[in-house]
């Protein structure tokens, strides 16, 4: 677990990072951290360990060819643009169950708002209706927050609706992409899932005691290497891009995203975050067949209400709230 108890071995790296390319001397990195030689060189070691290609030549110094893909506390924060989200108490594992189920048990002890749990690797990670969401390693971001929001517990809908806005804007932002959002809990490229999300509700006496939100994001996944059922219906942003893409870049950017959106959640306004939903999905006047848990409904979508429920209107005008369910593909 990385709790980053080394920050100048980040400082290190930051200098490195800032430089370009070009060189910096051991004696200025020295000089600068107020360190010895040797303890700059044990650092950059260390970072090498890490993945980070840095080149050492005498009375020059050191420089930076490339940076790894590795996701740290300290690579995170660099450059984080949040004022909660990310800034307080912040796990990263190698490999976890589930991230979800983690970040539920912090906030059941009491974790505050914007607490995040993160990993390279989930050996349960889920999905909805408790589905299993392949986690291989070191490719996605697989993240959870803690939030604890004034929401109706019928309202726990909004909180799916602004994750997935949140990884959609990452997405574009980080890559250029275009993506969608489909209802109730995805983000597709090109047709295809490249992430899901799910929300967990705790309540009590019928409050909302907190809310649990995770993401799943197949960055640099090889759809080769997911389960043979999924290669035809999933993708990930390097299988897009035909490049890697870096983790820290996507996992940064849904931290700042996600802040954004639930400031409007928490001032107690959903129009901002429903109406964003519905501009990535598209949705709203399109006929749409819904697995429920009592059977197949089938409709043209109304519209998203207050609560985050999508309206969906039959053959015979009866409007349908669902708060979750299965879309059927209606194609002939």
């Amino acid at each position: 677990m990385d709790t980053d108890r080394t920050p100048t071995k980040g400082r290190v790296f930051a200098m490195l990072r800032e430089a370009g390319g070009n060189w910096r001397s051991g004696e200025e990195l020295s000089r600068l951290l107020g360190v010895s030689r040797a303890a700059v060189a044990k650092h950059v070691r260390t970072l090498r360990g890490e993945g980070h290609q840095i080149e050492a030549m005498t009375r020059r110094g050191y420089r930076m060819l490339a940076e790894a893909d590795v996701l740290t506390v300290d690579g995170v924060r660099r450059g984080l643009h949040t004022c909660c989200f990310g800034q307080g108490t912040f796990v990263l594992h190698e490999t976890t169950d589930s991230t979800n189920r983690e970040a539920a048990l912090l906030a059941l002890d009491g974790a505050d708002e914007g607490t995040v749990v993160a990993a390279s690797a989930q050996t349960a990670g889920r999905g909805r209706t408790g589905r299993v969401w392949a986690s291989p390693a070191g490719v996605g971001v697989y993240v959870s927050l803690v939030l604890r929001p004034r929401l109706a517990p019928q309202a726990a809908p909004l909180v799916t609706l602004m994750t997935a806005v949140a990884v959609a804007e990452a997405v574009a932002e980080v890559t250029g992409l275009a993506p969608r959002a489909k209802w109730p809990n995805d983000v597709l490229l090109h047709g295809r899932k490249v992430s899901g999300n799910l929300t967990e509700v705790a309540l009590v006496a019928d409050t909302v005691s907190h809310v649990v939100t995770g993401a799943g994001i197949n960055v640099n996944t090889r759809v080769e290497d997911l389960p043979e059922g999924l290669r035809g219906k999933a993708t990930s942003l390097a299988a897009e891009l035909g490049r890697p893409v870096s983790r820290g870049d996507v996992l940064r950017a849904f931290l700042e995203r996600a802040e954004h959106w639930y400031a409007a959640l928490r001032e107690g306004d959903p129009g901002p975050v429903i109406a964003r939903w519905k501009e990535l999905a598209a949705i709203v006047g399109t006929p749409l067949r819904v697995g429920t848990p009592h059977g197949v409904v089938e409709g043209l979508v109304a519209d998203v209400d207050p609560d985050g429920l999508l309206r969906l209107v039959d053959a015979e005008g009866r409007e349908h709230r669902l708060h979750a369910g299965d879309v059927i593909d209606s194609r002939p």
